[in-house]
């Protein structure tokens, strides 16, 4: 059983159609996070390095592509709801209050956000619903599209040649690798959080009767 998954791995990391794939689920998980996106551009990776196909440096830059797709088609989707929740009575101070915060951070949370579970596609609405200037993010997302590509498809490659004979420890070496650095920098942001003073939080509106 194992074997036969491996040899349909196999086949189909060393198609054509992968790179197409791979574009494809990363553009996906802009919006759709629960699209295995990052576990796809790492075994590609694990399969890169043990058995040459497909090419890492075409995975990295299909990737790249894909997630800086997504995030734009993520802002977009933000954007159409700009005005609506910016004007709302109960909700215009607090996206008042979250534009500062991006102007502040906003390039810093775009790159963080992208190794955080969920972090990215909230980001990424959030920014275009406040209407975070365009080309600062596309700068900033640029930069993460980039660096999680390289990140994803370098800890397969890296889990690919450890075991060069043996794909499927090279994918868990891989995925471990990528969930430790993922508890990592959640308990680095948290420690920085309880240290840092907190942006002051935008006060409720009054409810009163129509």
């Amino acid at each position: 059983m194992t074997q036969a998954i491996l040899d349909a791995l196999q086949q189909a990391m060393s198609s054509p159609w992968i790179y197409l794939a791979l574009f494809a689920l990363a553009v996906l998980d802009g919006f759709f996070p629960v699209v295995p996106a990052e576990t796809s551009v790492i075994t590609a990776g694990v399969f890169a390095a043990s058995t040459g196909a497909p090419d890492v440096a075409l995975v990295i830059a299909v990737a790249a592509l894909g997630a800086f797709t997504g995030d734009h088609i993520s802002y977009a989707i933000g954007r159409t709801t700009h005005g609506r929740l910016r004007n709302g009575r109960r909700t215009g101070k607090a996206f008042a209050w979250a534009e500062r915060a991006l102007a502040e951070r906003g390039g810093l949370v775009l790159v963080v956000a992208r190794y955080i579970p969920g972090g990215r596609t909230a980001c990424t609405l959030t920014m275009g619903a406040v209407a975070y200037p365009r080309r600062s993010f596309a700068l900033f997302d640029a930069v993460a599209a980039v660096s999680w590509a390289v990140y994803s498809a370098l800890i397969g490659y890296v889990g690919g040649a450890a075991f060069e004979h043996d794909p499927v420890k090279g994918l868990l070496l891989g995925l471990g690798i990528a969930v430790t650095i993922t508890v990592v920098v959640e308990v680095v942001r948290h420690l920085r959080r309880r240290r840092s003073p907190a942006l002051p939080e935008p006060e409720p509106e009054p409810v009163t009767a129509d």
